[in-house]
């Protein structure tokens, strides 16, 4: 998958570079982002250009993962990381995708992230044919769930031991959004404009 960038409002998302290591290191110093997400810790420099200069370049050629740099439009400011993960179902026939996202500390609260994930899953569902997108994250991280809320993911509940982190088995809660849960909305700046046509038909249970 060659790299993309989309554009919001207030927001550029586009591929990693390696002269974004230093910004990566920095925001990951922040306590929150290791306890929630599986970034090493302590986070060292190096694990920052390991990241921007062979993960993130990798993801997107393996099309194992697709990472984006997000940055402010004002000032090109690094405000996270956003992107989808665990792909070995975007191109089977389930079409499932994960949303995975972190946030530098200094630009939460302005409504950052949701914007950046909306693009993402409406790029998502239209230009890759994403069928179910769904959100992970272990029990307790509030912060990570709402701006899943925000961004209109429903909660399916709770998957009990389903992560390994630092020896120990912790609950994970799960959320999924499906292209009928968004309202119809101009296509993210830069999409092909090609939808992938074809979707599998759904049918919820009634009860």
């Amino acid at each position: 998958m060659k790299p993309v960038t989309l554009t919001t409002e207030r927001l550029v998302l586009r591929p990693f570079e390696p002269a974004d290591a230093p910004a990566v290191h920095a925001a990951c110093q922040e306590p929150d982002i290791p306890r929630w997400t599986s970034v090493p810790s302590p986070y060292g420099l190096r694990d920052a250009e390991q990241f921007v200069g062979t993960i993130v370049p990798e993801g997107w050629r393996d099309d194992t993962s697709y990472n984006l740099a997000v940055v402010t439009k004002t000032d090109g400011a690094l405000v996270g990381a956003m992107g989808l993960v665990r792909l070995a179902q975007l191109r089977t026939p389930e079409r499932q995708a994960e949303l995975g996202y972190w946030t530098a500390k200094e630009h939460r609260g302005q409504g950052y992230t949701v914007e950046a994930a909306r693009a993402v899953v409406r790029w998502a569902f239209r230009d890759l044919g994403v069928e179910r997108m769904e959100w992970l994250a272990e029990a307790g991280n509030e912060g990570s769930r709402a701006v899943a809320r925000k961004v209109g993911f429903r909660m399916e509940g709770t998957l009990r031991a389903k992560l390994l982190s630092q020896g120990t088995r912790r609950d994970v809660w799960i959320g999924s959004l499906l292209p009928s849960d968004l309202p119809e909305a101009p296509e993210p700046s830069g999409s092909t404009g090609t939808p992938v046509p074809d979707t599998t038909p759904y049918l919820p249970y009634p009860g």
